[in-house]
């Protein structure tokens, strides 16, 4: 007996994509952002359909996160930021605000959400998931955040 299988494409030419960006380390979120418009482009998601919006900080980027799925006019959100590691804990209370924020405002809303946020110890290691050795993360999260938003149509469509 088989089974019906869905598994959602990169075809991004219908879908009205946010990509929520966090100015604090600037230096690597750009990258990522960049990288997250390179993959929306070349998935054929139309200029008009893409939605960029910054934020200060990692910590915020639930709360714009939040702002744009309740309008309901968009199918997805890639949420970008880069929070490295210092000397207090100061990185584990912005780290698991952004991770539980933006979880429970894909869960809560529906609108699947692309966690393209970077946790990491050191400068360096950003910049490897920013473009360097390690690829791009924000490129890498907008892929994820096609066939997600694809993937949720089908579903609702077909189920």
């Amino acid at each position: 007996m088989p089974y019906q299988t869905f598994q959602g494409s990169l075809d991004a030419r219908q879908l009205r994509i946010a990509v929520v960006v966090s100015r604090f380390n600037e230096f690597i979120t750009e990258q990522l952002a960049k990288g997250a418009l390179e993959a929306l482009e070349k998935h054929g998601c139309l200029h008009e359909n893409i939605l960029f919006v910054k934020v200060p900080g990692a910590w915020e980027l639930s709360i714009a996160a939040r702002a744009i799925a309740e309008t309901k006019r968009y199918d997805a959100i890639v949420a970008l930021g880069a929070i490295v590691r210092g000397d207090t804990p100061h990185f584990d209370f912005v780290a698991n605000g952004a991770t539980d924020g933006l979880n429970r405002v894909g869960l809560d809303t529906g609108v699947p959400i692309a966690f393209g946020v970077l946790t990491t110890d050191d400068m360096q290691q950003a910049m490897d998931r920013a473009g360097g050795k390690s690829g791009n993360k924000g490129f890498e999260a907008a892929e994820a955040v096609i066939e997600m938003a694809n993937l949720v149509r089908d579903l609702k469509g077909s189920l």
